[in-house]
């Protein structure tokens, strides 16, 4: 992914008001971020726990998701996996995202959901750039650059249930 601007992402936002896009809370790290392992950008809100942030470029175009999460942790013994990378977390380390649907139908409250890791760190761990802990990671018979490939696909397809 290339290096993204503060207004670069505030413009990208698809799924909230301009008003909202301006008061999200980006990162402070943008320069230190590894742009070149990462898929989106991704991030959660310190100022409110329930929510996070995610941008990438789609057809050519930025897009900007925001999302709501519960803030409940499951027990450290129950481990789910995440729809994008397929790492497994134990406890809360997979959260439900959902985001408010575009146009009309986010509106009228219509909102599509997906199974994350809950630190949004989905590229590097399927770089192998960060540890997940021991057995969150199968043992795959795809190359990484395929397993790139196919987080990107399930991010595509996801971002593509948010306009229909």
């Amino acid at each position: 992914m290339r290096p993204l601007a503060e207004q670069d992402i505030r413009n990208s936002f698809v799924n909230c008001s301009k008003g909202e896009a301006k008061r999200v809370s980006l990162p402070r790290d943008l320069d230190e971020r590894p742009w070149d392992d990462l898929d989106f950008l991704g991030w959660r809100d310190p100022g409110a726990p329930d929510r996070s942030y995610l941008v990438t470029e789609r057809e050519g175009d930025l897009v900007g998701v925001t999302f709501r999460f519960p803030s409940s942790r499951r027990g450290f013994l129950h481990r789910s996996m995440c729809s994008l990378c397929l790492t497994t977390h134990p406890g809360g380390g997979v959260s439900l995202m959902t985001a408010r649907k575009t146009g009309a139908a986010g509106r009228e409250g219509n909102s599509v959901g997906l199974y994350m890791c809950t630190d949004l760190a989905c590229s590097l761990y399927v770089r192998g750039k960060k540890a997940p802990g021991p057995g969150s990671r199968f043992e795959e018979s795809l190359t990484v650059e395929e397993q790139i490939a196919r987080t990107r696909g399930n991010l595509s397809s996801f971002l593509g249930k948010l306009y229909a």
